[in-house]
């Protein structure tokens, strides 16, 4: 029996006024927690027809297959220590898999009349991208560029549904991505266009004129689910529920009011619309993701095992913190009204969540595809301006050191990576791979040595001797 004082909530409007409006590509545990709760308090809030399909193009027919099974009902716990707010959400109409559904399913959805927003949660990775633009060299994406009607990724999804959206005279559509990326929709608006224009320069002019896809600052920590989590939700609801998910209480989207189309009831659910996302974007992403990946490495160079381990660690704690407010917030440029340092306690607060136990193995996983707009930039900016970056190199640093001493965690580069490591210097050695980083140079030198530290003394004695 759990100690949390729980609050259940279900839907208060029609399930039946739903029809297919929202197609979500990458529905996976985020998905569920994130965009899903917000549109589904927003329906309570504004009414509508807002209807979701749920997406995957990999992994997870099982999940959605069971989705299906009932009938697109599942529950997200909100908890911390001391409660959890329980919520069915409702707003799944359906669910779609190419493997499942055949090759034309997702494609011919995006073309369908009546569907107005497509939702991405697809990882950093799943973008296609180097430097911001497609990345031509990658496999997947030659594949695609050679077949287009039959696509595997999803930037060619996108174009291949788009190209029949406008074979069928649609309506202009909104695609926003969730992801964590600085300027997420302006680089999705990027790739879709680089792919299209090697298709079709004229499907690369429609989609420029007809597609909107406004920029987003996703937050709330999700962890993979596991069997304390399912357990909640058992004792909450009475029964398991294989799509549940638990997450935290707090969660933010920030959306740049830049729609083609009609707009779901987002905001009358709690998020933010805004002229310019960017400033809340890169607040999140270097003071909240830079710390997580921080602490991946650090934490488990240390021994611990999840977040709320790492934090507990009074040094690692001190050092996440400095971090965000020594050597990240003055990257930053924001409004007046924030208040960052309140944010980076409320941060170590959050991180602090023992009901999450947030894996540090998780935060992890492609590391070489958050490292440069989490912990790079913001190590160049202040190398730049003469400004102490200690903190950073020891967080870089505790990567290379990860790469080299730990269990290996899924990266797309994670071959190339872990060779580069066992180099007699490894922090140049890993720097130096190609597409990571532009100015090696500025950053060998203090990285190196925090590196040398590590290996000599531990991560913690290390980190109090950079204090």
């Amino acid at each position: 029996m759990t100690d949390l004082a729980i609050t259940r909530e279900s839907p208060g409007y029609d399930r039946a006024a739903l029809r297919p409006r929202i197609l979500h590509i990458g529905f996976g545990a985020f998905g569920r927690a994130h965009p899903m709760w917000f549109l589904d308090r927003g329906l309570d809030a504004a009414g509508g027809d807002w209807g979701v399909i749920a997406s995957r193009l990999n992994s997870g027919t099982g999940a959605l297959d069971a989705l299906d099974a009932a009938e697109g009902r599942y529950h997200v716990a909100a908890a911390d220590g001391e409660a959890a707010t329980v919520r069915e959400i409702g707003c799944v109409v359906g669910t779609c898999h190419p493997r499942r559904d055949g090759p034309d399913a997702l494609t011919n959805l995006i073309a369908s009349e009546g569907l107005d927003v497509i939702l991405l949660t697809v990882t950093e990775k799943g973008y296609c991208q180097s430097g911001g633009r497609l990345d031509t060299d990658r496999d997947d994406i030659r594949a695609d560029l050679q077949a287009p009607k039959t696509p595997g990724t999803a930037i060619g999804l996108l174009v291949e549904g788009l190209r029949r959206r406008r074979a069928a005279g649609g309506a202009p559509m909104t695609v926003l991505s969730c992801d964590n990326m600085p300027g997420n929709g302006e680089m999705l608006s990027r790739v879709v266009g680089d792919f299209a224009r090697q298709t079709d320069p004229e499907l690369g002019t429609w989609i420029a004129e007809n597609v909107a896809f406004p920029s987003s600052m996703v937050d709330r920590i999700t962890p993979a689910m596991d069997e304390d989590g399912a357990a909640l939700l058992r004792e909450a609801v009475g029964h398991d529920d294989p799509s549940g998910i638990v997450t935290e209480p707090f969660l933010q989207w920030v959306i740049e009011e830049s729609f083609a189309g009609p707009r779901p009831p987002f905001a009358e659910g709690g998020a933010e619309l805004v002229a310019d996302v960017r400033p809340f974007e890169e607040m999140k992403l270097r003071m909240l993701n830079g710390a997580h990946t921080f602490l991946a490495h650090a934490g488990r160079l240390a021994g611990h095992e999840t977040v709320a381990e790492a934090v507990g660690d009074p040094v690692l704690a001190d050092a996440a913190r400095r971090l965000m407010l020594d050597e990240q917030a003055p990257t930053l440029d924001m409004p007046g009204d924030v208040d960052l340092a309140a944010y980076a306690d409320a941060l170590i607060a959050r991180f602090g969540n023992t009901r999450l136990r947030h894996r540090l193995d998780q935060i992890a996983q492609d590391t070489s595809q958050k490292m440069p707009q989490r912990l790079f930039v913001p190590a160049l900016e202040n190398a730049e301006a003469g400004r102490d970056w200690t903190v950073t190199a020891h967080a870089i640093a505790s990567w290379v050191a990860a790469l080299r001493e730990l269990p290996a965690v899924s990266d797309p580069r994670q071959e190339e990576l872990r060779a580069a490591a066992q180099e007699p210097d490894p922090v140049r050695a890993v720097l130096g791979l190609p597409r990571l980083v532009d100015e090696v140079e500025t950053l060998a030198g203090p990285v190196g040595k925090a590196h040398e530290r590590i290996v000599e003394v531990g991560m913690i004695a290390a980190l109090k001797e950079a204090r």
